[in-house]
């Protein structure tokens, strides 16, 4: 998602919240409901009620997608890197699950429909599911060897239901993708009552396809008082210096972005930590390692790359704010095994801690079967950090608390992933600046 998109999006909501904030302007917010496979009656209280029309889910049918150098299926593998990644279905280094037609997939030695058509389970095998295949062993297909490739499958849509200003109700179509739709622009003039996302499988609309905007902000997060901000918010307000380390894993490095030294987390929080406090230098440092946890750099020799003494430790930050979203498969005992040795180190090293809480992961991730009234995080993991926090007096910002509360502003929260699974765009990697900042505040 581009800077400028994502900044429509927020000022179209926070221009809705001021709106909403007028003396005798009415923005009561408006009710979905189903009226059919495919239509839905919008209701605006004092308003109007009308029925609108959603164009079902697009099929894309490929023919004859050559690929080169087809390597062994290898079903031990996660889904996407069981073999070759179909390119309707591709979704940055991943691929997105479940948008592959059953039964739709024919393989050939040619872009002919009479050439030689492979076998399913003698010469390749597919895992339709994720849209990757590859060869068999002692199968007819040679390494090296091109192929042509024919299927069909689903793509996203995010679809906004606007009311205009002669106050007809429309559907304004989203682009259809593979992974990250993108809501619709909203226009001057227009307001933006809701969306309806299209997932994967989407065969009619239900109730978890309805994403009605319910509020236009996140509301304010109590926070325990916390020592550690006190002081750096002193420090920062007398102008003094303060360096930032932020330590973590992919979505901290986040090479995926398309410009990656302003849309990251601690990129788009610094820039705000600046606004608030012009007096103060920060000097941001990052230090992160894709795939990887905490347990990857404590086990790191010295002198390897993430070494979490020569890294992390030696860097001598002010402050260390820490997001681990590949610490999730901890229980809230590991997190504080793990937790109170990291803060035994920060406090030898004179360093301040704030823990991110992380982000929400693609739904069967996390135990979920839809994205909408999720505002609770089901994993233990956050539990333990949340415990952690208030038993240590640990800086926490809860940016899971605001992504269980995205449906509430009409956004599924799978819809912000680039890569389908657990890869924020420049949208969601602004959460994590907005739970920083309320820290704050």
């Amino acid at each position: 998602m581009s800077i400028r998109h994502v900044a429509s999006i927020l000022t179209t909501l926070c221009m809705t919240a001021l709106t909403a904030a007028q003396p005798g302007i009415e923005q009561s917010r408006a009710t979905f409901t189903l009226a059919g496979d495919w239509k839905v009656h919008i209701s605006v209280p004092g308003n109007t009620t009308q029925t609108v029309d959603v164009r079902p889910a697009s099929i894309v049918t490929v023919t004859a997608e050559s690929y080169r150098n087809l390597p062994l299926f290898n079903p031990k593998a996660s889904g996407w890197t069981k073999g070759a990644q179909l390119n309707g279905v591709k979704a940055q280094e991943t691929t997105s699950r479940g948008l592959i037609v059953p039964d739709s997939f024919v393989l050939r030695n040619g872009q002919q429909s009479d050439s030689l058509t492979f076998i399913h389970g003698t010469d390749y095998e597919i895992d339709t599911d994720w849209g990757t295949f590859g060869r068999l062993a002692g199968g007819s297909i040679r390494e090296n060897q091109e192929v042509f490739a024919s299927y069909r499958h689903e793509q996203l849509r995010l679809d906004a239901v606007i009311m205009q200003a002669n106050g007809k109700i429309i559907v304004r179509e989203g682009a259809p993708r593979a992974a990250a739709p993108e809501i619709p622009q909203i226009r001057t003039g227009e307001r933006h009552l809701g969306n309806i996302y299209l997932s994967a499988g989407t065969h009619k609309l239900t109730e978890d396809h309805l994403y009605p905007i319910l509020e236009t902000k996140f509301p304010s997060q109590p926070h325990l008082p916390n020592a550690v901000i006190k002081r750096l918010k002193k420090d920062l307000m007398e102008g003094k210096t303060i360096r930032i380390l932020a330590w973590g894993d992919s979505v901290t490095d986040a090479s995926y972005l398309p410009d990656r030294n302003t849309q990251r987390w601690q990129e788009q929080f610094v820039s705000r930590l600046r606004k608030r406090f012009p007096k103060a230098t920060i000097e941001l440092m990052t230090e992160a390692w894709g795939g990887r946890n905490t347990s990857s750099y404590l086990a790191e020799p010295p002198g390897s790359l993430h070494n979490y003494q020569e890294k992390v430790l030696a860097t001598k930050p002010d402050v260390i704010i820490s997001e681990f979203v590949n610490d999730a498969g901890l229980t809230p005992e590991q997190v504080q095994e793990r937790y109170e040795k990291l803060l035994r180190d920060f406090q030898k090293i004179g360093a301040e801690w704030i823990i991110l809480t992380p982000h929400y992961v693609r739904p069967d991730w996390m135990g979920l079967t839809r994205e909408r009234e999720i505002d609770d995080d089901p994993r233990p993991y956050v539990k333990g950090l949340r415990q952690f926090a208030a038993s240590h007096d640990v800086a926490l910002a809860d940016a899971s608390l605001l992504y269980g509360r995205l449906w509430r502003q009409g956004i599924p929260y799978n819809t912000l992933m680039l890569n389908a699974i657990n890869h924020p765009n420049a949208l969601g990697m602004s959460l994590f600046a907005e739970a920083l900042m309320g820290l704050f505040e």
